[in-house]
């Protein structure tokens, strides 16, 4: 009698030690001593996901995430780049050279970006789109 209740006991250990450690914590030590921020939607789906099983480890996921500060995106970390920048990619008849945009996206971001990948989809802008630019819509 003695062997099933310790199986069940070594199993609700682990599994509470490993619900213990929050998802943010995990996959983003480097995120560990933030205050505040935008709160990242995977890694509190994730921490949600501990709700649905066991209720305690999951508010424990969210609170280890929380005072941690893991459960928030980088400060700073952007993927914007300013329209004078991306200006200098766009030709005098207003076409986008896919080359000389991957080059100035790469300087200004760090990413790699496969502007040459067949599964890529680019949508045309609108007239007011290339107004904003200083551009005049091809037609």
């Amino acid at each position: 009698m003695r062997a099933p209740f310790r199986l069940m006991g070594g199993v609700l250990v682990a599994t509470l030690l490993t619900q213990v450690t929050a998802c943010g914590s995990i996959f983003y030590p480097d995120r560990r001593g933030q205050i505040d921020g935008k709160i990242d939607p995977a890694i509190a789906v994730l921490d949600a996901v501990g709700l649905l099983f066991y209720v305690i480890p999951g508010l424990i996921a969210f609170a280890v995430d929380f005072t941690t500060g893991a459960i928030y995106f980088e400060p700073g970390k952007t993927a914007q780049v300013a329209p004078e920048k991306l200006q200098q990619a766009i030709g005098a008849d207003g076409q986008v050279d896919n080359h000389k945009l991957q080059a100035i996206l790469e300087s200004e971001l760090g990413r790699d970006f496969p502007l040459d990948d067949p599964r890529l989809i680019q949508h045309k802008g609108s007239a007011q789109q290339l107004a904003l630019l200083g551009l005049q819509p091809t037609i």
